[in-house]
């Protein structure tokens, strides 16, 4: 992040250049090399599931009801406030707390996060318009195989198909690994770009706020009380818990970048909720575990 930082500062335009990229070749890699690793199967494809639907029921509320449309105006913020960073800080935090049988719940809520991201992010953000976007059934079916994590899925579902999962495991994890930190290089680079004006970067609007409010609170409530409704119980629900309130997902900033959609506003998103999530993570695994 630091060497993404320093590019950021002398060339701003590097962020948008290499997502762009990331999201062409890197990011079918990356999930394909996360569903080898993991391996498939039911706590994963049910935590994936739970995060996936979670997060399409808020989007799909957020720009239906005026109320809520008003508080997030566009889709950059939406991600913002419903796509963990579970990648890089979700997963490490429940390897560090938690017993290692919760492993599954934890990529499979990753990688709920990731589908959904970029399979429905690049859709939603080359729209002109985000009124009525779910009903034109054709683009949105065009988008979700055309999507990164699509070819990924559909590439790993091939990969299981002809038993060489075992084979394949090694050799793409390492440029899966590669895209992690390209991804972090970019973040890294938007941050140095907007730290160009400081006034900018520490300016955060009311919407900021909202974003910062749903990804740390709203969220992980909502996931505590659905975990409470399917009678789920013990140390599977604080896993889910803290990956629900992980801060602001890297995925929002690539997207940001590469269909140049309120780029600095996902990068101060995720500044804040960051730094902000340092705090709210310890309380919630307290809150859970009291």
């Amino acid at each position: 992040m630091v060497i993404g930082f320093f590019i950021g500062k002398v060339k701003p335009l590097a962020s948008e250049k290499i997502s762009l990229k990331l999201i062409r070749y890197g990011i079918p890699i990356s999930v394909m090399g996360l569903l080898l690793k993991a391996g498939i199967n039911v706590d994963l494809v049910n935590s994936a599931l739970l995060a996936f639907t979670t997060i399409s029921i808020f989007i799909i509320i957020i720009n239906y009801v005026p109320a809520l449309k008003n508080l997030f105006p566009n889709v950059s913020l939406q991600l913002a406030g419903l796509i963990g960073n579970t990648s890089f800080l979700g997963i490490p935090i429940a390897i560090a707390l938690l017993p290692t049988e919760t492993i599954n719940l934890t990529i499979g809520f990753d990688l709920g996060t990731t589908l959904f991201s970029w399979i429905f992010g690049p859709y939603l953000l080359q729209k002109k318009s985000n009124n009525y976007f779910f009903l034109n059934f054709r683009k949105l079916l065009f988008s979700i195989f055309n999507s990164p994590a699509s070819r990924g899925v559909i590439g790993a579902l091939i990969i299981y198909l002809f038993n060489l999962e075992n084979l394949m495991e090694d050799f793409l994890w390492l440029p899966a690994r590669f895209v992690i930190y390209l991804a972090i290089i970019v973040v890294g680079a938007r941050l140095g770009t907007i730290t160009n004006d400081k006034k900018l970067l520490f300016k955060f609007d009311k919407n900021i706020k909202n974003a910062l409010f749903l990804k740390l609170i709203i969220l992980p409530g909502f996931i505590y009380i659905v975990c409470l409704i399917l009678n789920l119980q013990g140390i599977g629900v604080t896993a889910l818990v803290l990956q629900a309130g992980t801060p602001s997902a890297i995925s929002t900033i690539l997207l940001a970048e590469a269909y140049k959609r309120h780029r600095d506003l996902a990068a101060k998103a995720l500044f804040s909720t960051t730094i902000i999530s340092s705090i709210t993570i310890p309380i919630l695994y307290l809150i859970i575990n009291q």
